[in-house]
C-alpha cells in the first residue's frame, strides 16, 4: 500500500494485477480545477489550450486528465459546477451505458477538502461544491466494490478515474492498457486506500503528466480536471 505522505503533487507508474497504471496525486485540493469553456464560450478541448488559458492567470498545470463523460457538443452528461457556475444538473435515474450503471457518483471539492459522493446520497444531502463533476459508475463505495463488477469479466478497456484516500489525498489514475472495471476498482481500494472512487471515462481517457514526459493527444475533450501551481 502506498503511503499518503507524498509531496503536494506526485505522478508515478504502478503495476497492479498484471496491468499498468499512471497515478497522479495531490494533497492540496484547493489547487484542483475543472475546466470546459474559455471566456467566450468556446470548448477548451485539449491540454495545450488549457495550459495557455491558465498561463494568462499565472498558473501552470501540474497534471490533468479528462474529467467525466460528455455529449457530442462536449457538454457534461451530469452535474457540472466550476468557476463559471453550474452548467448541468444532477442525474440520478438508472439508464444505459456506464453513466447509468447505478450507483454512480460525483467528485466534489469544497473548501480545502475533496469528496466523492454517491449521487442519490448527494441529492438527499447536497454539499456546496466549488467544483463538481458527475460520472459513473462508482468504482468503490464506502470500501466496497460496485456490486456489478466481476473479477473474471471479459470486458477490458482503457479507463480513468479519481479517488480520495483516508487521509484526504486525491488520486487521479489512468490505465495504460485495457483493464476490467473490477481490477481498476481494486487499485483504488487496495493500493491507494481510497474508500470511495469514481470512474470518469473509458476509451477516450487521456493524461497530462509533464513530470513523466507525458501529454496524451486525441480528439477534443469535454471537461478537464487538473491541478495547478500558481506563480
Amino acid at each position: 500500500m502506498f503511503s499518503t505522505a507524498l509531496h503536494a503533487d506526485t505522478c508515478r507508474q504502478v503495476d497492479h494485477l498484471g496491468d499498468q497504471y499512471t497515478i497522479c496525486t495531490t494533497t492540496d485540493p484547493t489547487r484542483i480545477v475543472l475546466e470546459l469553456l474559455d471566456e467566450d464560450g468556446t470548448v477548451i478541448g485539449d491540454f495545450e489550450a488549457l495550459d495557455k488559458r491558465l498561463a494568462a492567470k499565472g498558473e501552470t498545470l501540474s497534471f490533468a486528465m479528462n474529467g467525466g463523460m460528455y455529449h457530442d457538443d462536449r457538454r457534461a452528461v451530469g452535474l457540472f459546477i466550476n468557476e463559471q457556475g453550474q452548467q448541468q444538473s444532477l442525474m440520478t435515474r438508472e439508464g444505459p451505458g456506464n453513466f447509468g450503471l447505478l450507483p454512480n457518483g460525483l467528485f466534489c471539492v469544497t473548501g480545502n477538502t475533496a469528496y466523492i459522493f454517491e449521487s442519490r446520497a448527494f441529492e438527499r444531502d447536497p454539499t456546496d461544491c466549488r467544483i463538481a463533476t458527475q460520472s459513473g459508475p462508482m468504482l468503490v463505495i464506502d470500501g466496497q466494490l460496485h456490486p456489478k463488477f466481476l473479477p473474471d469479466s471479459p470486458s477490458k478497456k482503457w479507463r480513468n478515474g479519481v479517488g480520495v484516500d483516508a487521509a484526504g489525498a486525491v488520486h487521479f489514475a489512468i490505465s495504460d492498457n485495457a483493464v476490467r472495471f473490477h481490477d481498476f476498482a481494486t487499485l483504488f481500494r487496495d493500493v491507494l486506500n481510497a474508500p470511495n472512487a469514481l470512474f470518469l471515462d473509458g476509451t477516450i481517457s487521456r493524461m497530462h503528466a509533464p513530470s513523466l514526459g507525458r501529454s496524451d493527444r486525441g480528439a477534443r475533450m469535454g471537461p478537464i480536471l487538473g491541478v495547478v501551481t500558481r506563480d
